[in-house]
C-alpha cells in the first residue's frame, strides 16, 4: 500500500519462478568461466603461483558478478533466465532498472547467493511480503512477471491534448520514485474513487509533485490532468532513455510511452473528465 492508500498493482515473481530463472543464469555463468578459465590456464602457465591466483579472483569477480551486472544493465532487468521464465526486474515504481540498482542487487548476490548457495535470498524472499531478496530490499527494485493477460492490466488514462507537451521542460528529477507511484495509482483508480475523496487526492498529489518539481500547477488546469500530463512526460523519458528515440510502446495521440503504461487492450475506450 503505497502512502495515498492506494494498493499497488505490480505482480511480483513466485520464489519458483525466480528459482529457476537464477539457476539457468548460473549455469550460462558457469559454463562461460570455466572457457574463460581453461583458455587463461593455457595462456598464463608459464606465471608464478601468485599471478595465477590474481587472475583466477579477477576471472571469476568479473564473469560471475561483473557479468550478470552488465546482462541486467543492458537488458533492462532481462537476463537469459528472466527471459525464459517471462520476469523481469523493475523499480519499486514500475520503471526500467539502471546500471546503479544492478550494481548493487549483483554485488549483495555474490553474499546471498553465491557464497550461501542462495540459501539467505531464499529465506529473505520467503520474508518479503513482495518476495523480494536482500539484493532487491537495498537496491530499491522488484523482480515482476510480464506474462500475465492483458485484459488484467490497469489503465492509464492519457492527459488531454490540449496539455500535450506543457510540461517538456520541467525538472522531474528530484520527484522520488515513491510520488511517482502513487500519481500512476491514484490515475488508475480515480474512476472507483468518490469524486470527493478522489479530488482531494488528486489537489494533494499534485501539490506534492509541483513542490518537487518547483514548478506551480498552471492556473485553470484541473489537478487530475496536471498529474496526468506531467506523468506522460515521464514516461516519454524514462522510454527514450530505455529504448531510444523511437520509442513509442503504449502510444496514443501524443507518441510516446513505456511499456505497461498507456492504453491496454480490453480497458476502458475514451479519454476520463478531467474536471
Amino acid at each position: 500500500m503505497t502512502g495515498e492508500a492506494v494498493a499497488l498493482e505490480l505482480r511480483p515473481a513466485k520464489l519458483p519462478s525466480r528459482v529457476l530463472a537464477v539457476l539457468l543464469d548460473l549455469i550460462v555463468a558457469f559454463v562461460g568461466y570455466l572457457a574463460v578459465t581453461m583458455a587463461l590456464v593455457y595462456s598464463t602457465a608459464s606465471l608464478d603461483d601468485a599471478a595465477q591466483m590474481a587472475i583466477s579472483i579477477a576471472t571469476f569477480l568479473l564473469v560471475l558478478v561483473g557479468g550478470p551486472i552488465a546482462v541486467e544493465t543492458l537488458s533492462h532487468g532481462r537476463s537469459l533466465g528472466k527471459l525464459a521464465c517471462g520476469l523481469r526486474v523493475v523499480r519499486d515504481d514500475g520503471g526500467p532498472i539502471r546500471f546503479r540498482h544492478a550494481l548493487v542487487r549483483g554485488a549483495v548476490g555474490l553474499v546471498e547467493i553465491l557464497m550461501t548457495l542462495g540459501v539467505i535470498a531464499c529465506i529473505a524472499s520467503l520474508v518479503s511480503a513482495r518476495g523480494r531478496r536482500l539484493g532487491d530490499v537495498f537496491a530499491g527494485t522488484l523482480v515482476v512477471r510480464e506474462r500475465v493477460p492483458a485484459t488484467r492490466a490497469s489503465f492509464v488514462p492519457p492527459p488531454p491534448p490540449w496539455l500535450a507537451g506543457q510540461f517538456s521542460r520541467l525538472d522531474l528529477s528530484a520527484v522520488p520514485d515513491g510520488l511517482w507511484l502513487a500519481v500512476r495509482q491514484y490515475l488508475t483508480r480515480m474512476r472507483q474513487l468518490d469524486p470527493q475523496v478522489g479530488q482531494g487526492m488528486a489537489d494533494r498529489l499534485a501539490s506534492d509533485l509541483a513542490a518537487r518539481t518547483g514548478s506551480p500547477v498552471p492556473q485553470g488546469v484541473p489537478a487530475a490532468a496536471y498529474l496526468a500530463a506531467v506523468l506522460h512526460e515521464r514516461q516519454a523519458r524514462e522510454a527514450q532513455r530505455a529504448f531510444g528515440s523511437g520509442a513509442g510502446v503504449g502510444a496514443g495521440p501524443y507518441g510516446h510511452g513505456v511499456p505497461g503504461y498507456g492504453h491496454v487492450p480490453g480497458s476502458p475506450a475514451g479519454a476520463p473528465s478531467w474536471g
